[in-house]
């Protein structure tokens, strides 16, 4: 599994989720950064990448787009640099791993994870 890290999350997710045995990119180092939403989503769904973002807006293209991909996992925080809610993503990732491999949206907050399997 590999993620594709919006623009609304800082680079340095990079090199902490590849420091936790996830493989990632940054849009930034793919497209352009004002690139809409669908945009990536298409790459990722193209590309077998799953769309992490803090933005709550991916629901609804996802629900429009009634597939199994991308997959997308959206922080619902304050604070989200990897100092702040890191060790909570990667513990969402692993527990989450065979529902965003088959296709969901999960959603992490400081108390809990949400998954709702994909088309919603």
């Amino acid at each position: 599994m590999k993620l594709l890290i919006d623009m609304n999350l800082s680079p340095a997710w990079v090199q902490f989720l590849a420091d936790s045995g996830f493989d990632s990119v940054h849009w930034s180092s793919i497209g352009r950064p004002s690139a809409p939403d669908t945009r990536i989503m298409d790459y990722a769904s193209a590309n077998g990448l799953v769309v992490f973002t803090h933005d709550l807006d991916f629901g609804a293209p996802l629900a429009k787009r009634r597939t199994r991909q991308p997959s997308v996992l959206q922080i619902r925080a304050q604070d989200v640099l990897p100092a702040a809610i890191g060790k909570i993503v990667v513990r969402a990732l692993h527990t989450s791993r065979a529902h965003l491999e088959a296709g969901a949206l999960v959603t992490v907050d400081p108390n809990r994870s949400r998954i709702r399997l994909l088309p919603v």
